[in-house]
């Protein structure tokens, strides 16, 4: 497995040693399963989005062809 080091304001750090305190997991595994719901999810947003355009376009495209 691969590891990635980052910079944080000691805010954001605080926040989340809290959030993870309060779940009761690790930092690194509340920020592992943040990650992983994140590059899950623009994949849904990237379709909803392409959806969108086709659909608002529709008339635009069958003209054009």
């Amino acid at each position: 497995m691969a590891s990635i080091t980052i910079n944080l304001p000691d805010e954001q750090l605080q926040k989340i040693h809290k959030l993870a305190q309060e779940s009761q997991v690790s930092p690194e595994a509340l920020l592992q399963a943040s990650i992983e719901t994140w590059l899950s999810s623009p994949k849904k947003e990237f379709s909803e989005a392409v959806s969108y355009v086709l659909q608002k376009n529709a008339e635009l495209y069958r003209r054009l062809a």
